[in-house]
């Protein structure tokens, strides 16, 4: 075995092919005395892809949870859409009946000013009549107060 110093301490060693031989012997027989170890990243692994198995298995259950809550909010909005439109419908109906009461009010308010003017043209006959009522109670009760004043 030869060894090589470098300037910072450190001694490498160049090992012979016997050497290495050696080396990989006793791995193994510290492999073999105690076999947790060899075995020990075999466990590991298959801990590791337990763990990704359950991790993946409850993502899909969660994914389904999720799909299941957006189906329920569509149906939610389907339902909130009916009311709406049902709510819609019922206003109209309403708006209707109000706009046909405000016919039928404005028809007796037509009613009603057509009976004014009835009333009006009924003063206006009358008023015409007492004005010549009027005057020829007057021309009468002058010419009656005339008469007097000559025969007396």
């Amino acid at each position: 075995m030869a060894s090589k110093l470098f300037p910072d301490g450190a001694i490498i060693m160049a090992l012979a092919q016997e050497d290495l031989q050696q080396i990989q012997q006793l791995i193994e027989q510290s492999l073999a005395a105690h076999p947790e170890f060899a075995n020990a990243n075999v466990r590991y692994e298959l801990d590791i892809r337990e763990r990704i198995v359950r991790v993946e298995e409850e993502l899909k259950h969660q994914r389904e949870l999720m799909m299941q809550g957006f189906e329920n909010s569509n149906k939610r909005f389907e339902e909130m859409n009916k009311r709406f439109d049902e709510m819609r419908a019922d206003m109209n109906k309403r708006f209707e009946q109000v706009d046909k009461r405000f016919e039928q009010v404005d028809k007796r308010f037509e009613q009603v000013d057509k009976r004014f003017e009835q009333i009006d043209k009924h003063l206006t006959i009358i008023t015409t009549r007492l004005d010549r009522f009027m005057f020829w109670s007057l021309g009468l009760t002058i010419s009656a107060v005339i008469a007097i004043i000559k025969l007396t």
